[in-house]
């Protein structure tokens, strides 16, 4: 079986990485920086299974395409799409947000989501596969990361509803989640501190957490368009 996690090689995406090798799918991952630290994951994961890596850029859509096109002429097919990667904002204000700020944020974090959809779905389609798109808290419910952070977010779920609806009938399942905070690398330790004492349960999502999420999303083939909330009673609805 085949999957691939875009900006799989750090964070929440390394652990759905480790996840999806360790059931026995084959992990195609995505990075965009750091080659030196996409391969040390590769090498991690290499000790359970089969995997590869790609460095590509989702906002790029020539980029995106060349590497499904890659992906699919190799493997003929995609079981899996973990649309994973994405990125916060410098500035958190409108005021103090800029124009190319904006659209950095829409590009990367909504307009990749379209573009690793659209070129990967002949692919998903062969399979009758499935597709897992990361939302935040935030498309919910706002958040302090800013207005550009929220929207794109709140597209994700907005292009998880009519793309499930659309490509139903094609037998292919399209799914979000939407995670709470994660403790990761990228949050310093006073900050994690802060954000436990707004979590009914005290604490923040371990990035295995949110992975677990995405097993149950691949293993519920009756389930799609559904966005899946793991931010520990934060957010209810």
């Amino acid at each position: 079986m085949i999957s691939v996690v875009t900006g799989g090689d750090r964070g929440i995406g390394k652990a759905i990485s480790l996840m999806l090798v360790k059931e026995g799918y084959n992990v195609i991952f995505t990075y965009r920086r750091k080659e030196d630290e996409a391969i040390k994951t590769l090498n991690e994961l290499r000790k359970y299974g089969e995997a590869e890596c790609y460095k590509m850029d989702v906002s790029r859509w020539e980029e995106v395409r060349e590497i499904f096109k890659k992906i699919g002429d190799v493997h003929g097919k995609i079981d899996v799409l973990v649309n994973n990667a994405g990125i916060a904002g410098e500035n958190t204000e409108i005021d103090l947000i800029g124009i190319d700020e904006w659209r950095k944020i829409i590009d990367v974090n909504l307009t990749g989501v379209f573009y690793c959809c659209k070129a990967s779905l002949p692919y998903l389609i062969k399979a009758k596969g499935c597709i897992i798109n990361m939302s935040s808290i935030a498309g919910k419910m706002g958040g302090k990361l800013g207005v550009h952070y929220a929207s794109s977010k709140a597209g994700v779920i907005g292009l998880t509803f009519a793309l499930a609806s659309e490509i139903a009938g094609k037998g292919v399942r399209v799914n979000a989640i939407a995670p709470g905070p994660v403790d990761t690398e990228l949050i310093s330790e006073e900050v994690k501190e802060k954000l436990k004492e707004f979590s009914p349960l005290k604490r923040i999502a371990k990035p295995e957490e949110i992975a677990h999420a995405v097993k149950f999303l691949i293993e519920s083939e009756y389930v799609t368009g559904e966005v899946i909330d793991v931010n520990g009673g934060r957010y209810m609805d």
